[in-house]
């Protein structure tokens, strides 16, 4: 293996130092480092962090290829800045099986970009009936340990409850994604003003709300753990708040989109989180299918109100609930456009506009705590001697335009097309090996 000597760089925000990788760890850091068979790398003004975590991935592999491929979403993983990343089990086959989710397992570790932690699903076919082979999951090579139907409610509670207890035998966690289906039939947008000015269906908060007090007193009589995916409403942070401070073992996460869009834009306004960010861009038309997501974008009031719980710790990470999509799901008519966003390659960016460069804060929201909620022995860990070198260097000065041509994914339905964005990977590095050097995927 390349030794590398990574010189004059901020680890987690801290003064400048050195950092040498060799043999797949961080060997040694201080200032003043020599090792002359290392690659130097001057990374002045650069800023280290653990390398990302992302917990809530769509690769589509197997299945939908033409959308994307384990190789082609653990690429712009690794141009995002992450070296772990937990694929959902929506395939095609659906991952229900061990054989599935070691087939994706493996593709990961060929693909060699990124770690692609398999995440099993909860009940058979994604279907709430039946529960799928969870034990056969977490016993297979691929050593599952989230389970999730992502996509589609496990709205039965029975079924829930008893999912709960299996789990807890292997400190396992059941991922929800929170929807009473029966109160979002045909639903279209989030329910409110502009979608009644819109004329198209509302998705009310409440059917998320009322999923995740079910669940959350659940997990509290189970005693098992509970994660809650894309949290997205002001409602929705106050029944977490109101969990924790009871000891429930329920964590949380919240995507890139939805701390900074607003259902306004779904009506062709650039009202953003941000004004900042809302002043270099626009979207292209009202109804533009790329803006349908679910849970969908919410109001300007919810949009806040998970920022500060973010910052707060209610929600504990950002993941990006990256779904790519082929053309014809996604540039068609609104009402049969399938919801997703692309999300691996602009989650930092977003993090660096909410959070600012508080760089251990954003460190924890997207690689220490995701890290620990998944199990990933070996990732969200500080830069330090002794430890695996999975790690990121970002340039917190740059900014960029986001060109959809230009992504690694082999979609394009980016929200953000033609924003200009704060923030630059400049390399990553997966145990020792650099997966992005100056910007650019390796391999």
């Amino acid at each position: 293996m390349t030794a590398y000597l990574i010189r004059n760089v901020s680890v987690v925000g801290a003064a400048p130092t050195d950092l040498l990788i060799r043999d797949g760890v961080v060997a040694e850091t201080g200032v003043g480092l020599t090792a002359p068979d290392a690659t130097v790398l001057d990374a002045t003004g650069l800023v280290a962090l653990p390398g990302l975590v992302d917990l809530h991935t769509h690769l589509r592999e197997p299945g939908r290829e033409d959308a994307e491929t384990v190789e082609s979403g653990s690429r712009a993983a690794a141009l995002g800045g992450y070296t772990a990343v937990c694929a959902m089990a929506n395939t095609s086959p659906v991952a229900d099986t061990a054989g599935v989710v070691e087939q994706v397992w493996r593709l990961g570790r060929e693909a060699g970009l990124v770690d692609v932690q398999p995440i099993g699903a909860v009940t058979v076919g994604l279907a709430g009936e039946r529960l799928a082979e969870l034990g056969a999951m977490a016993d297979s090579a691929a050593r599952v340990r989230i389970f999730s139907d992502d996509g589609h409610c496990v709205a039965d509670p029975m079924l829930m409850r008893r999912a709960l207890e299996y789990v807890k035998a292997f400190d396992g966690v059941i991922a929800q994604h929170a929807e009473e289906p029966r109160l979002t039939e045909g639903a279209q947008m989030h329910e409110g003003e502009v979608s009644t000015r819109l004329g198209l269906t509302g998705w009310p908060a409440v059917a998320e709300e009322a999923i995740i007090a079910r669940d959350v007193l659940l997990a509290e009589h189970v005693g098992s753990r509970l994660h809650v995916c894309h949290v997205s409403t002001a409602g929705s942070v106050e029944v977490l708040r109101h969990a924790k401070a009871r000891g429930v073992r329920v964590t949380a996460e919240v995507t890139p989109h939805h701390l900074l869009l607003t259902d306004e834009v779904v009506s062709g306004r650039s009202e953003l989180a941000s004004p900042a960010l809302a002043n270099n861009w626009s979207p292209a038309a009202s109804y533009d299918p790329v803006f349908k997501v679910n849970p969908p974008l919410r109001t300007a009031g919810d949009v806040a109100a998970l920022r500060a719980a973010l910052a707060e710790g209610v929600i504990d990470i950002i993941a990006t609930d990256h779904a790519p999509h082929a053309v014809e799901d996604k540039e068609c008519e609104w009402a049969y456009a399938r919801p997703g966003m692309l999300g691996l390659e602009t989650a930092l960016s977003i993090a660096l506009d909410v959070l600012g460069p508080q760089w251990d804060l954003i460190a924890e929201r997207m690689s220490r705590a995701p890290a620990r909620i998944a199990g990933l022995d070996g990732h969200g860990v500080d830069p330090a001697p002794g430890v695996p070198a999975n790690l990121t260097l970002v340039d917190p000065a740059a900014r960029r335009i986001i060109e959809p041509a230009e992504l690694a994914s082999r979609s394009r339905n980016t929200p953000y097309a033609r924003m200009t964005l704060p923030g630059r990977i400049v390399a990553t590095f997966l145990r020792g090996e650099p997966t992005v050097l100056d910007g650019k995927a390796v391999k």
